[in-house]
């Protein structure tokens, strides 16, 4: 425990000093005096939670955080271009891995505006613009990534298994995320009128941070929790933890998948109605 004789500097100071306890002690003794000084006003709690942010980001790995295989949006070289052009504007990302034959052989990393510019032109060739593709495994260390990404100016990385499969997807804004919580861009949904949006499929794609009674009258169901107010803070109190990407929790008739999400918070999930099972 932190001395409470000590100023918040001097604790400070003793936490760069080299001391014969762990780094998880002197780790532990400034997160507890940090937050002391929230709760005494002297810092605010989005300033602790980036500080703590930043611990956590020393503590995982890509295969935390990394976007699954099977929920990137691939482009395959040998698609002709108006499809290409299709799947991009679909997909509104930025950027693309692209594969050649099997989905573990990227070949590279195709730019949006690059396809988008030029795509139209003649003899235009996608190979003859893919960006190189970097490879990192499983285990690479955040704080590691964070600092390759901005030295070497790249923002999406191809996390691969230890039998050089394709695992996922890793980019800058998803390491940022860890940090200062999510980042919305223009792609995002982020006003109320779309925070539900239905999708072909006939599943529907939800805010994390959608009102359980904008989503009881969208689908007609009767969530209802003490203390609860969000779609995310459903699932987490349903599953008593924050779910990974890729998870599936049922509540009440309603199945939902976790798209995206981080280890302290659920983003974006699939929702869907189960089908009735007749007594």
């Amino acid at each position: 425990m932190p001395d409470p004789n000590k100023s918040l500097l001097d604790r400070l100071a003793d936490f760069l000093t080299p001391q014969p306890t762990s780094l998880s002690e002197r780790r532990q003794e400034l997160m507890a005096s940090l937050r002391e000084s929230q709760a005494e006003g002297l810092i605010d709690a989005d300033a602790l939670s980036m500080i703590e942010g930043v611990f956590q980001v020393g503590r995982l790995c890509a295969r935390d955080i990394l976007v699954p295989r099977a929920q990137i949006d691939w482009i395959d070289i040998n698609l002709p271009i108006a499809e290409l052009i299709k799947c991009v504007i679909e997909a509104a990302h930025s950027r693309f891995p692209v594969f050649e034959g099997s989905r573990d052989n990227v070949i590279g990393i195709l730019l949006a505006k690059d396809l988008l510019r030029h795509g139209t032109e003649k003899d235009f060739q996608v190979r003859d613009w893919l960006r190189p593709a970097v490879f990192i495994p499983e285990s690479k260390r955040l704080s590691v990534l964070l600092r390759d990404f901005k030295d070497n100016r790249n923002h999406l990385a191809i996390v691969v298994d230890e039998y050089a499969g394709v695992a996922g997807i890793i980019t800058i804004e998803d390491v940022l995320e860890q940090i200062v919580g999510d980042i919305e861009d223009e792609h995002d949904i982020d006003e109320e009128a779309d925070n539900i949006l239905p999708l072909d499929n006939g599943d529907i794609r939800v805010k994390g941070i959608t009102e359980l009674e904008q989503f009881n009258k969208a689908l007609g169901t009767h969530f209802a929790v003490e203390d609860i107010e969000t779609v995310a803070g459903l699932v987490i109190q349903r599953l008593g933890r924050v779910p990974k990407i890729g998870e599936l929790i049922e509540i009440d008739g309603i199945e939902f998948e976790v798209l995206r999400a981080d280890p302290r918070q659920v983003h974006i999930l699939l929702a869907r109605q189960m089908p009735k099972v007749d007594d």
